[in-house]
């Protein structure tokens, strides 16, 4: 309710006792000369206070409970901010982590690539090696790359011709 976020809680309260107090006034002071003059007025007035004022409180019942509920959920938010950040800066190591893997793959298969052209380098044959490394390199995979079965067998697999 949005009259509840410009009455202070006060007000509220004491809209309910002036009420009950009124009422109250009405039925029991009907007997004093004064009072019974106006008694079914201030009878009315007070019954449609109290109710005005009960209304009010269960308004500001409701507001409260939907408060705690705010500050709950604000505790959780929180909470998975800080799990977010944990999470996120996991995520940052494990990304520069196989960056640095992928970099260093990329680096023995380049070394390997320099180390078996040079030796074929004269000739020009495309030798089997080289089309094999060339391939791990595509697929970024060195471990397909073996150097010991690779000079036992250097045969080259095409032939360019001589200038």
């Amino acid at each position: 309710m949005w009259i509840l976020d410009f009455l202070p809680d006060a007000f509220i309260h004491f809209l309910v006792l002036a009420g009950a107090l009124g009422t109250i006034a009405g039925f029991l002071l009907g007997m004093v000369p004064f009072i019974a003059l106006y008694r079914t007025v201030i009878q009315v007035v007070s019954i449609l206070v109290l109710s005005l004022g009960i209304y009010l409180e269960g308004g500001l019942s409701n507001q409260e409970q939907w408060r705690i509920k705010v500050a709950e959920l604000e505790t959780k938010l929180a909470k998975q901010r800080e799990n977010a950040a944990k999470i996120n800066t996991q995520i940052v190591t494990n990304t520069i982590t196989k960056k640095q893997i992928i970099k260093q793959k990329g680096e023995t298969i380049i070394q390997y690539i320099d180390r078996e052209v040079v030796k074929f380098d004269k000739s020009c044959p495309i030798p089997l090696s080289v089309i094999t490394s060339h391939d791990a390199a595509a697929k970024n995979m060195p471990e397909l790359v073996n150097p010991a079965a690779h000079d036992a067998a250097a045969k080259p697999a095409i032939r360019l011709p001589a200038k």
